[in-house]
């Protein structure tokens, strides 16, 4: 009768394990969701003060000036927006794992 009870046990504890994942899975998906979601309108909002300031440049040079210094802020905008959503993949990753950690045998 040990072994019936250690396999309901174990199935019970896969489903919470199951179960701790996928609303881990789900939070996480959402924080990122809710990241890009800020960054694209702070995007946006970039975007539409550099058109104000490109209608009202009154040479070129000042034109070019603005769109360089643009280019320049948007790039590294990019690339920590990149970083930082991976790493929040990264953490996503590590937290959807643990609920498992107790199933996996310990390294001696």
């Amino acid at each position: 009768m040990n072994t019936v009870e250690d396999m309901q046990k174990l199935a019970k504890d896969n489903v919470e394990n199951a179960q701790k994942a996928f609303t881990t899975f789900s939070k996480g998906l959402q924080t990122i969701a809710t990241e890009m979601s800020d960054f694209s309108k702070k995007s946006f909002e970039d975007g539409s003060a550099v058109m104000e300031q490109l209608a009202g440049a009154k040479t070129l040079d000042k034109v070019v000036e603005i769109q360089s210094d643009y280019a320049k802020k948007a790039y590294e905008n990019m690339v920590a927006q990149s970083t930082k959503i991976g790493e929040l993949y990264v953490d996503l990753a590590k937290e959807m794992t643990k609920p498992f950690e107790s199933m996996m045998p310990k390294a001696k």
